[in-house]
This record gives C-alpha cells, structure tokens and sequence, in this order.
C-alpha cells in the first residue's frame, strides 16, 4: 500500500530519480536531445528544492519506505508534474496522487500541459484537450484542462 504525504527538502533526490527513470522509458526517446536537456535541468533535486520553497505545492507517494511518485500544482492551477516510478505504474499511485492534489487547487480549472504518450492517462481521469499540440525548449507537449472538482 501507498501513502502520500507533502514533500520535504530532503526528499528532492529521490523525487528527482523518480520523475527521471519515468521520463527516460516514455518520454526522452521522443524528443530532441535539447528537449530532454530542459526536462533533466527542470527534474533536477535542486530545481525541485527551489520550488517547494515557491509557490508549488508538491506531495509523493511512498510505498515500503520508499518514494514511488510525485505530484507537483504549481501556483495552484497547473499541473507541473506527475510521475510515477515505472515498476510501480499500474496501481492507482497516479491517480491518488493526482486526487490528493485536487483540495490545493485555486483556480475553476487545472491545466497540464502533457507529454504526448500521457494524454489517454489523463483523459481517463478526466481532462480534455485544451488546443494543439505545441513544442517549447525541445518539449512537445498537449495541453488539457480539467474542471475543478464542487468544494463541499
């Protein structure tokens, strides 16, 4: 079983690895090297270190001690990352991190902008596309949207 807690400082190495081992399976053997240049400085400890002192709100998911995923709302409105650890996708940790997420939301939407093999991911949990596909600093990303969840 899993448990999803805020990150800490402490945590950005292992956070790193994680977003890093993901990335490298799906992701990086898409894209331009100058693309998975941007990806590897932004998924860095020390970029991850410099954000939670920001204004992003960022909690992982731990199973046997160890971090298996992380989910990163930056400003409280867009989804910056979410990753889980290969050996470890499947199990619903995306989605509860994703759902762990929701209450910090302070926009009528939240917005991803989502690497291309991720987007029936997050159309089965509820997004839809949000225009065309677009490229920035060597990433191609979709951008969706999903509709705030009712606050009870």
């Amino acid at each position: 079983m899993h448990r999803i807690r805020p990150a800490l400082a402490q945590d950005t190495p292992a956070i790193s690895a994680v977003c890093m081992a993901a990335f490298e399976q799906a992701v990086a053997p898409t894209l331009s090297a100058q693309g998975v240049a941007t990806f590897t400085a932004v998924a860095a400890p020390a970029a991850f270190g410099d954000r939670l002192q920001g204004d992003n709100h960022i909690l992982v998911a731990e199973q046997d001690a160890r971090i298996v995923g992380v989910v990163e709302l930056k400003e409280g409105r867009h989804l910056a990352m979410l990753f889980v650890a290969p050996a470890c996708q499947g199990q619903g940790i995306g989605h509860a991190l994703l759902q762990a997420v929701l209450p910090h939301l302070r926009a009528p939407q939240m917005s991803v902008s989502a690497s291309l093999n991720a987007v029936p991911t997050y159309q089965r949990y509820g997004f839809v596309l949000d225009g065309e596909v677009a490229e920035s600093h060597g990433l191609v990303y979709q951008p969706l949207t999903l509709a705030a969840p009712p606050r009870h």
